[in-house]
């Protein structure tokens, strides 16, 4: 016996913007701070798109607004550092995420090897070069090869998670 299929019609040729970004939402992500140096300046933002891209060579990604005044001046310098941040560092989330605000009032920061800013406890951090880039609508897909990354291990903390518009911690027990 068939079973007749349902038939819905949609509209392909739009996307309410508004509609678009809550169905990302739906996509719990980890938290990151891209961070660079040039000439003097510490550059910085609060990033959710980032990944994890080859592992040979070993590269990464993250997406930035095209219009963004930060990324010009990583391109500049050439590298950057991703921070992954804990559940502890919302607040460092939040104040990186801020537009014309001094970004790194009250961060503690160490030098990479590359010499990019490094978050002091952060989860983790990798030290990048920047690799290729690739104009997406109205972003930049930004791959880089990880040059360096913290050597000792993570500290005993979650990381910071954001889904449906809300940071988000890990359940205190894994699942099987």
């Amino acid at each position: 016996m068939q079973h007749p299929v349902a038939t819905m019609s949609f509209n392909i040729t739009s996307i309410d913007p508004s509609r678009f970004r809550e169905a990302l939402g739906h996509y719990a992500s980890g938290i990151t701070v891209i961070t660079s140096l040039v000439d003097g300046e510490l550059i910085g933002f609060t990033c959710q798109s980032f990944y994890s891209v080859s592992m040979s060579p070993p590269l990464v990604s993250f997406s930035v607004m095209a219009c963004s005044v930060s990324y010009p001046k990583i391109r500049k310098a050439g590298r950057f550092a991703v921070n992954i941040l804990s559940n502890r560092q919302a607040w460092i989330s939040n104040q990186f995420a801020q537009r014309g605000s001094d970004k790194w009032k009250g961060i503690e920061r160490r030098e990479s090897p590359l010499g990019n800013p490094i978050i002091t406890d952060s989860l983790k951090w990798l030290d990048c070069k920047i690799h290729a880039e690739h104009a997406a609508g109205d972003h930049i897909i930004v791959i880089g090869e990880v040059k360096a990354l913290n050597p000792e291990d993570a500290v005993a903390r979650q990381p910071l998670l954001y889904f449906k518009g809300q940071y988000h911690n890990l359940a205190d027990h894994s699942m099987a």
